[in-house]
């Protein structure tokens, strides 16, 4: 088993906490000492801004880049581009630059791999990485899909948000059917939670009873707060700027979930290669 794992953070909706779930569970994992890489796979460069990098335009090196290298058949140098936070994980960023290659790569050969390509020559130097994704399902998104080993999908608990994960479903299913049998959905995330209002609660118990039989739904749920947004914005994760806090806590318990799901899948593994 490779042990590097691939995770794609994925919603075609905006707004749900993709990029603050990519920050924080990537955080959460080098706070246990894993080795671990951040993608920002958006050319808003949302993931990047929250690391703390103000002007991602003005990098020399982003994702585009890289991305471009393995189309263009052109040895990367190690390391090029990414770039060390001081809370223990490492970035590739991105910026407007990611929209133009987007744009490409509908005439480029192999297009749903080329991030794969790219992933293939460094992940072994990582035990994660994660890929925020962008808000769309068009082909950097397919990109990622093809990449990742596993999907976690972060939903609000509101009608909108639940309605388009058929969708989203769909496309992950079509995926690993057609390009990438080994893909799989580690769960859906619940965000932005207010458990004061029924309609939050109807909501989360309908998507449990019903979607929770044929795809997890994580235990842990992350709550509403304005901290989460006031770290994005300190370029901090939500450890450093408050540590004692609800969401603090909640993004630990997802961490040792997903800790615990990888570690179910090799102990099966192993089972199975006892037998």
């Amino acid at each position: 088993m490779d042990n590097c794992k691939v995770i794609a953070i994925t919603n075609q909706k905006g707004g749900v906490g993709k990029t603050t779930t990519t920050v924080n569970l990537g955080v959460g994992l080098a706070k246990t000492g894993k080795r671990v890489l951040l993608i920002d796979a958006d050319p808003q460069g949302s993931l990047t801004v929250s690391l703390g990098i103000k002007t991602p335009d003005e990098l020399p090196v982003s994702l585009a880049t890289v991305m471009q290298d393995v189309i263009e058949d052109k040895d990367t140098p190690e390391g090029s581009g990414i770039i060390r936070h001081e809370e223990g994980v490492e970035l590739l960023p991105s910026n407007i630059e990611l929209s133009g290659l987007e744009v490409s790569l509908f005439n480029t050969m192999s297009r749903e791999s080329i991030l794969k390509g790219y992933l293939d020559g460094i992940k072994q130097k990582y035990d994660y990485v994660l890929i925020d994704c962008m808000p769309s399902l068009g082909m950097m998104t397919v990109n990622a899909l093809v990449a990742a080993d596993s999907v976690i999908i972060p939903s609000q608990p509101n009608f909108l948000s639940t309605k388009g994960l058929n969708l989203l479903m769909r496309s992950i299913a079509r995926i690993k059917k057609q390009i990438n049998p080994k893909l799989r959905i580690d769960g859906i995330l619940l965000t932005m939670v207010d458990n004061r209002t029924n309609n939050a609660k109807a909501i989360i118990a309908s998507l449990r009873s019903s979607v929770g039989e044929s795809i997890r739904v994580f235990s842990t749920e992350i709550p509403h707060s304005v901290r989460a947004a006031e770290s994005s914005l300190a370029g901090k994760s939500i450890f450093t700027h408050d540590k004692n806090g609800k969401v603090a806590a909640a993004y630990e318990d997802l961490t040792k979930e997903v800790i615990q799901i990888e570690q179910r899948a090799k102990d099966r593994l192993r089972t199975d290669g006892v037998r």
